[in-house]
């Protein structure tokens, strides 16, 4: 694991807590859904953002700016809580392996590359398996078990 992380900007920051807001009331815009992950050092829960990606009937999510907080915790703890709050259910998870994750990461940014463009390794749709390939390593990818 690689750990690069692409640090949110203000307006960035801005969007995806309105983004967070809505999908903890129950909206979700674009396959965006709430998760919830205790912090592995300070033992709270905290919420972010993210997109639920299904492939082949089984559940992804990704983390695009790499090893983020979230990510981390998520690593540690095993699993998370989803959904909006009041119907939220929780769910381990397993990290991908690298090997497996180019087919994942290609679909993920054909579908929401307009979304994560400017911080997802580099990668575009017109990416080559060689270029995803050498990304992969620095984007988390979990399957929800």
């Amino acid at each position: 694991m690689t750990a690069r992380y692409d640090e949110p900007n203000r307006l960035a920051r801005t969007a995806n807590h309105i983004f967070r807001w809505l999908a903890e009331a129950g909206i979700s815009v674009a396959g965006t859904r709430a998760l919830r992950v205790r912090g592995r050092k300070t033992g709270k829960v905290r919420g972010v953002v993210i997109n639920l990606m299904t492939v082949d009937g089984r559940d992804f999510v990704v983390s695009p700016r790499g090893n983020t907080q979230w990510a981390r915790n998520a690593r540690a703890a095993g699993e998370v809580e989803l959904g909006p709050r009041w119907r939220s259910r929780e769910v381990r998870i397993a990290e991908v392996a690298d090997d497996a994750k180019p087919a994942l990461l290609k679909f993920y940014v054909q579908r929401w590359y307009w979304e994560v463009k400017g911080h997802v390794g580099g990668l575009t749709p017109d990416s080559t398996d060689a270029q995803i390939r050498a990304v992969a390593p620095s984007i988390p990818v979990f399957q929800l078990v």
